[in-house]
């Protein structure tokens, strides 16, 4: 049987296993954490484990921005986080997802299942779903 993308769902492909900042965290060591895993962002997680923002390689942007004319190195990621997040529901389309993609700037999306974060889905998990249906499409 063929499968067709709008048949697949955000939470076929996300990355569940998701590195996480706390607000009170260093941004220096949440920098470091991003470069060790090479992630261009991850979401920030009240001790409820309630989405409150996202750190972005962007957002770090601001830590140089600082230094060179404040003299501030360092800070807490929620001086950095956007803590406007836009999340895609676990059962969303990867078709709608990849729309989402093509319309805005951001290279992941923060995952959630009634408003909880299970997960994380970049612009790479959509290229696995589009590739894992080679093998369905006729030569």
């Amino acid at each position: 049987m063929r499968t067709s993308l709008d048949k697949i769902r955000a939470q076929d492909y996300m990355s569940a296993h998701l590195l996480t900042f706390t607000p009170e965290m260093d941004v220096l060591n949440a920098i470091n954490q991003l470069l060790e895993q090479g992630i261009s962002g991850a979401p920030v997680v009240d001790r409820l484990g309630n989405l409150v923002g996202m750190l972005s390689e962007k957002d770090c942007m601001r830590v140089a921005l600082n230094a060179g004319y404040h003299g501030d190195l360092g800070g807490k990621v929620r001086d950095f986080m956007s803590p406007r997040v836009v999340t895609i529901d676990a059962d969303t389309s990867i078709l709608e997802v990849a729309r989402m993609f093509m319309e805005s700037p951001f290279k992941r999306y923060p995952v959630v299942s009634d408003n909880r974060l299970v997960g994380n889905i970049s612009r790479h998990d959509v290229l696995r779903a589009i590739d894992s249906l080679r093998g369905n499409i006729p030569v």
